[in-house]
């Protein structure tokens, strides 16, 4: 989306400025947009990404327990085959 909007701004023919008040007032809509991409970033992936990673997590932990049960039947096994 970042790289899209980018794109976007540089498609866009703007007359360059020519005073030092032009160049200013162009930066400031420069850091005006950045601030709005940052912000929108920050609000809108940073969620999407925090739920993927949880429920990446709750899926390593129920691979994990799958592990441990199955070494603990295992070890179960060995320690009766033993007796």
């Amino acid at each position: 989306m970042l790289l899209r909007l980018t794109l976007e701004r540089e498609r866009i023919k703007m007359k360059s400025p020519k005073t030092t008040s032009e160049h200013i007032i162009a930066l400031y809509g420069y850091i005006t947009g950045l601030r709005r991409d940052v912000n929108t970033i920050k609000n809108n992936h940073l969620k999407h990404m925090h739920k993927d990673i949880d429920e990446l997590h709750n899926k390593i932990d129920r691979l994990l327990y799958w592990i441990l049960g199955g070494l603990g039947a295992t070890i179960a096994t060995l320690v009766g085959l033993i007796k």
